[in-house]
């Protein structure tokens, strides 16, 4: 099929816009919706350090990318990679491989920080020892270690590669749990001391488009599943969307832009509570013990 634009060979077929695109004018539409991202939400502003949520993954390494190609010209800029290294036998390492590789290739600094190192033990081991899910555990310390390393380094924002697809699958799985105030903290109404501001420069994108554009730009991109990712209750939200995506094209804007709408009432609702500081960690928390913290404490109890 031809270009709807141009009438060259395309070599991706736009569903939600009923359009044939091109090389050239795929990678135009995805910037630019990046950029209309970004400039929507204020991602990014002048003097922003940015770290960059580098797990070596496909979303992160197509990140890393293309927030260098739009913006690495700006001299009031910066932007670095932090990758967690859980300790995830047969699977991180070679991920690690290629968040440095692109690193290096981009002329960014590249920081690798270790569960081992802060928690005196890998996520494997967490795993063998304690009584919760993987997903529990590595959710809370990643967060936990992306935070505190991204304002020990002077990070103004932090970066993660949460595309459309996440975004829409979260936003209904919050609603179908009754969770609204899960729901009201996507969108942080402010910020808090202690807390970097994330920002998701891909939330106007697809899964699939930020494949394409790896693919057409030879990035280096893994596909392989962690061997503890686990997608019970999110799994059947996620095909239920892909599925109804499929038959009407378009729905996962109609989700974003229903939940956009929606903003202000949820930030009556659920006003952003200020934080206190954990009393062991100092790490910012609604608790006086942060949950890193107590989960911390209860795998140590199941160590001795």
């Amino acid at each position: 099929m031809n270009c709807s634009k141009c009438g060259r060979q395309a070599v991706y077929f736009q569903r939600h816009a009923g359009r044939f695109l091109c090389k050239k004018h795929f990678v135009e539409d995805f910037e630019r919706r990046i950029k209309f991202a970004i400039q929507k939400f204020k991602m990014i502003e002048k003097g922003d350090r940015i770290a960059i949520a580098m797990s070596g993954g496909k979303d992160s390494t197509t990140l890393a990318y293309v927030l260098n190609k739009l913006y690495g010209f700006r001299k009031d800029l910066e932007f670095f990679g932090i990758t967690i290294d859980e300790g995830i036998e047969g699977y991180r390492p070679e991920t690690i491989k290629v968040a440095k590789k692109v690193c290096n290739e981009l002329g960014i600094e590249h920081v690798v920080v270790r569960f081992q190192d802060h928690f005196g033990m890998t996520l494997d081991e967490m795993v063998k020892i304690g009584e919760r899910k993987p997903c529990t555990y590595c959710g809370v310390f990643r967060k936990y270690l992306l935070n505190k390393t991204s304002r020990d380094l002077g990070a103004t924002k932090l970066a993660t590669g949460h595309n459309l697809d996440d975004e829409t699958q979260t936003i209904l799985l919050n609603f179908l749990n009754a969770d609204i105030e899960r729901l009201a903290r996507l969108i942080p109404q402010r910020e808090q001391e202690g807390l970097v501001l994330r920002i998701k420069p891909f939330r106007e994108i697809y899964e699939r488009e930020v494949v394409v554009y790896g693919f057409l730009n030879e990035l280096p991109l893994i596909f392989d599943e962690c061997p503890y990712s686990e997608l019970p209750v999110r799994a059947p939200v996620r095909d239920f969307i892909y599925e109804f995506e499929r038959k009407y094209p378009g729905r996962k804007f109609s989700i974003m832009r229903s939940f956009e709408k929606l903003i202000p009432c949820l930030k009556q609702m659920y006003p952003q509570v200020d934080l206190n500081r954990c009393e062991r960690c100092g790490e910012p928390t609604p608790r006086k013990i942060c949950q890193a913290c107590a989960l911390i404490e209860e795998l140590k109890s199941k160590n001795y």
